[in-house]
């Protein structure tokens, strides 16, 4: 076990209960019916669900981050960053409108409308760059800008249906829900949430950890890595079956959340041997470190109305990319 998985591990087991005791209403650890006559519900049926969910969103996030940097070898990669978010989104947002003309139980319209809009994203990124994604020169070479490309490309067209989606609400009630759901939060989330997004988090960070030793021989380059062995076509496959149930089933329960993929590799990398299939595991823990953490600072501010968990973590994210644009250009990255 590396040192990363300590860290990472030994924080998020700190965090994790002092999140159930903060918020609004705070709580006693050593009296909990002193707290109020609903503590104990608020404990069980609120905090500890929504603890879970956060833990469940940042590792998928994190882990996803982590491959998607591996497989570009690029430090700027992200899911929400190549249009992979969006699309889930433009799904979710398009299960407002048609979820009711589906053979399903409303309550999967969503989840499933937002998988299958993450998987789309991922397929058509494979479609049009996945061939020249990496041409062995580093990480600024062509195959990263025709992907880089590709994803604004898939991004922008998938952000003007969400906006004209939003434009053709039929009503302000549906508007407002809509945009309030596009800024990602885990207020007001439930059971029902957590037994849908941990067994398709799971399943998605399986299918990443399966194309562990793959990353590790392409970070050789694409040639070396052929000569051990590495198909391509079959890692192109993991990664799009793994990052699409991963940001599918986050997008679906809790809205775009961005940056965690792009931010928590960074943390984890000085930690470890910069492997991608050592990446993967403590980027996991250190997602879900981050977004419990800010999910517990969002709950705590002294405001009329909960900062949305998205925004906050956008407010975070923002400065930390341009601070790794400009490491970058200094060649420090």
């Amino acid at each position: 076990m590396n040192r990363a998985l300590w860290v990472f591990a030994g924080l998020l087991a700190l965090l994790l209960p002092l999140s159930l005791l903060a918020g609004r209403v705070w709580i006693n650890p050593f009296d909990v019916a002193g707290s109020g006559p609903n503590a104990a519900i608020i404990l069980m049926e609120l905090r500890l669900p929504r603890a879970i969910l956060a833990v469940v969103i940042g590792a998928g996030l994190g882990a996803t981050g982590a491959a998607m940097q591996g497989y570009l070898r690029n430090p700027l990669a992200d899911p929400g960053l190549f249009g992979i978010a969006p699309m889930a989104a433009l799904g979710a947002v398009a299960s407002f409108w048609f979820g009711a003309a589906l053979p399903v139980p409303p309550q999967w319209s969503l989840p499933l409308m937002a998988l299958a809009g993450a998987m789309l994203g991922m397929v058509a990124l494979a479609l049009i760059a996945g061939r020249g994604v990496s041409d062995g020169a580093g990480s600024v070479g062509s195959g990263l800008a025709l992907f880089t490309l590709a994803g604004l490309m898939i991004a922008s067209l998938a952000g003007a249906l969400t906006a004209l989606a939003i434009t053709l609400a039929p009503n302000a009630f549906a508007l407002s829900q809509i945009v309030l759901w596009l800024n990602g939060a885990l207020t007001d989330r439930s059971w029902h949430e957590v037994w849908l997004a941990a067994p398709l988090v799971a399943l998605g960070l399986g299918v990443l950890a399966a194309a562990g030793r793959s990353l590790d021989a392409l970070t050789l380059g694409e040639e070396a890595a052929r000569s051990l062995g590495v198909d391509p076509k079959r890692l192109l496959a993991l990664l799009v079956a793994g990052v699409g149930l991963t940001v599918g089933v986050s997008v679906a329960v809790a809205g775009i959340i961005g940056f965690v993929g792009l931010i928590v590799p960074h943390l984890v990398r000085p930690l470890t041997d910069r492997m991608p299939s050592s990446l993967m595991l403590p980027s996991a823990l250190a997602g879900a470190c981050l977004v419990l953490a800010a999910d517990s600072i969002v709950r705590i501010l002294p405001l009329v109305t909960e900062l949305r968990l998205g925004i906050a973590l956008s407010l975070i994210g923002a400065p930390f990319f341009l601070w790794l644009l400009l490491r970058l250009r200094r060649g420090q990255v």
